[in-house]
Parts: C-alpha cells; structure tokens; sequence
C-alpha cells in the first residue's frame, strides 16, 4: 500500500525480467553473428542480420524507454535473476561495443574501396583526354578527314 501511496511501481515479475533476458540474448545472438560477418571483411550495408538487429533493438529501447517513463520497473527482488539480468546487460553492452567499432571499420573500408574507384576513374579520363591541366593539347592531333576527290 506505501508503495502505491508514493506512486511507485510494482517490481517486475520473474517472469518479466525472464522475457527480457531472452530478448537480450537474442539481440547478442544476431550482433554475435554480425560481428563475425564484419570481421571477414563484409560490407555493413549487406549485413543480412540488419531487420533482426533493428526489430530487437527496437523492442529493447521501448522496454528500457518504459522503465524510463517509471510505467515499469526492473526492481527485481529475486537476486540470483537480478544478478542474471545485469550480467546479460553487461554482455549484451560489450557486443554492441564491438559492433560499433566494427561497423566503424567497415564504413571506413567502403569509403576506400570508393575512393580508389574514383581515383580509377579520374586518371582514366585523364589519360583519355588530349588537353592537359593548362588547356594545352597533350596528345598530337589525328585528322579524321575524308577524302572527297573523285
């Protein structure tokens, strides 16, 4: 009753703080897996685990936004289940540490990968025309003309 009275929430139920673990195993399961595709050296961008991670993450930000809001609580009074739901936090942060650093990597590399594209195609067209930086032919003329005597 002393508890409604202050307008606390009730703690979370076993089963409550159960759900959120699975979800934060899941979450762990698909940046796990992402990871390793990043560190083959796969492009972020075609990571086939994206839908996945964004829907996780999703429900995860809307539980922890909740807690937030105080419309729940992860008061957890059983401290085996608490001591749980931390260390799959603290896993679950580590993950996504390294996630981040390895998306970092893989954007970096698609940025090189397109700057030797453009490089590539800058010294292509360099190469292809006659005129040079200062407006000078490079290359000698070649007629193209025809011969119209008959």
């Amino acid at each position: 009753m002393k508890r409604a009275i202050q307008g606390c929430q009730p703690a979370a139920t076993d089963d409550e703080v159960r759900t959120l673990i699975t979800l934060i195993d899941e979450l762990i399961a698909v940046l796990s897996e992402e990871n390793m595709e990043l560190a083959k050296g796969l492009p972020a961008s075609r990571s086939k685990q994206l839908d996945d991670k964004n829907r996780l993450a999703g429900l995860f930000e809307h539980r922890v936004a909740e807690c937030a809001r105080r419309t729940a609580s992860l008061d957890v009074r059983d401290r085996v289940l608490r001591e749980q739901l931390l260390e799959h936090i603290l896993t679950l942060r580590s993950a996504m540490d390294e996630n981040l650093v390895r998306l970092r990597a893989a954007i970096e590399a698609s940025n090189r990968r397109i700057e030797a594209v453009m490089q590539a195609i800058r010294e292509q067209i360099a190469n292809a025309s006659p005129y040079g930086a200062s407006g000078r032919r490079t290359a000698r003329a070649t007629s193209c003309g025809t011969n119209l005597s008959a």
